[in-house]
């Protein structure tokens, strides 16, 4: 199972993801096709089994987030009770997804409780981690910037 070897799903009980995997659905994109849009509905999220994933703010907005790592997930807006995708992902390269749909996943969160638990569990991980590596990369770009202003008043 592909989505067993993903960090997000470790630990989570052989009946879970026996029956995430039933939902899910492959689909594949070409570099430059769109997943998702901002303010579209927010009824799938994604796994990524093999390419590269652009998560961008707004419509044509910066990319925030980059993912080419097996079984990251996308379009989370989806797990988290929003109805709309706040963020745009955009595939810069040929990928293949898992699209899992938010209600069939959500009958399989209520079965098994202490798997949700542990579910909700990595996804906060995952999702702390890349709001400080956005973090990090913001204050990186941000010092940069600032960088000619203090040498100019040197």
């Amino acid at each position: 199972m592909i989505i067993k070897q993903a960090d997000l799903f470790h630990g989570l009980s052989h009946n879970f993801i026996k029956d995430l995997m039933t939902i899910a659905t492959r689909v594949s994109f070409s570099e430059g096709e769109v997943v998702f849009r901002s303010g579209e509905p927010a009824e799938h999220f994604y796994i990524l089994i093999q390419g590269c994933v652009k998560i961008r703010l707004g419509q044509n907005g910066r990319d925030v987030y980059t993912g080419e790592k097996l079984g990251e997930i996308f379009g989370w807006s989806s797990l988290i009770g929003r109805k709309d995708f706040t963020a745009s992902a955009v595939c810069s390269a040929p990928t293949s997804l898992l699209r899992v749909d938010r209600r069939q996943f959500q009958n399989i969160l209520e079965k098994d409780l202490f798997s949700s638990l542990m579910f909700f569990q990595q996804l906060a991980k995952v999702l702390g981690n890349r709001l400080i590596q956005l973090y990090g990369r913001d204050t990186q770009e941000t010092r940069e910037a600032s960088k000619p202003e203090r040498e100019a008043a040197v």
